[in-house]
């Protein structure tokens, strides 16, 4: 039986590894056509080879969200390999933990180039994929699209030692919101996802970064603490962001936009 996202074209931005490598195998499992796009080159085709090995389609695409035209040459490619662009997954991310009176210039611009400039770019550029493909019928449905954006629970509250990875997810939600407001009338709608803590390399990343800068004394101390916030008792995986990914990507989210779904296991009410 067809699912209902069944033959749609779909990009997932840092699907190399981590979240966005099981949302790309999870939405492929269903029958949408992937394009893996990653930093690293290598890791794009190894996870889009497991989706052909699985007997999915996918095609791996070295992809730098910062870079317009390297994000062009994604959804070019996509287009190319599938017919058109139907979802994006803004997912690539990057993290650092710093104390907050520690945090550079240099620091902030690694982080929200990536979080919220390469959302931004991808965004712009996926909605205008869209909205040609509405001008020459190609398009699906009314001819709209989805954006589905990777935000935070920080980016709906703000933490001290993550303060400019927290402004970042902060811009996350910011954009999706706004476009919403703005390309609604074109059918295409916007949402972001909002994990907690997830265990995956990033988190490796900023629980290291607690260890270096005094805030923890063992490995994994950070991770450990801060998922024992959650009241469904357990940290989460990359395969929790699934489900979520799959309502987003298909038409039973026809009607939502502008939100931003938190799925962290009870970390954080709004």
């Amino acid at each position: 039986m067809p699912t209902k996202i069944q033959g749609k074209s779909i990009i997932v931005t840092g699907a190399g590894r981590g979240i966005g490598a099981e949302i790309a195998r999870g939405l492929a499992a269903d029958g949408a056509k992937l394009t893996v796009a990653d930093l690293s080159e290598e890791n794009a085709h190894a996870v889009a080879g497991s989706i052909r090995e699985a007997g999915g389609t996918a095609v791996a695409v070295a992809v730098d969200v910062r870079d317009r035209s390297s994000v062009r040459a994604m959804i070019g490619e996509t287009v190319r390999a599938h017919g058109r662009l139907d979802v994006i997954f803004n997912n690539a991310g990057v993290a650092q933990t710093k104390p907050f009176l520690d945090i550079t210039e240099e620091d902030w611009r690694f982080v929200n180039d990536v979080n919220a400039l390469g959302v931004l770019i991808g965004m712009q550029e996926a909605i205008r994929q869209m909205q040609a493909q509405a001008r020459d019928g190609t398009g699906t449905g009314k001819g709209g699209g989805k954006i589905v954006n990777t935000a935070s629970i920080a980016g709906k509250q703000g933490y001290e030692p993550l303060a400019h990875y927290s402004a970042s997810k902060f811009a996350v939600v910011a954009l999706t919101q706004a476009a919403a407001r703005a390309f609604g009338k074109d059918g295409i709608t916007a949402n972001a996802i909002c994990p907690g803590v997830v265990a995956t390399d990033m988190w490796k990343v900023i629980d290291g970064g607690f260890r270096e800068h005094g805030l923890t004394s063992r490995d994994n101390e950070a991770f450990e603490t801060f998922a024992g916030i959650a009241v469904l008792g357990r940290p989460s995986a990359p395969q929790d962001l699934v489900g979520v990914a799959r309502f987003l990507a298909s038409s039973d989210s026809d009607f939502m936009t502008g939100q931003s779904l938190l799925v962290d296991g009870g970390m954080v009410f709004v």
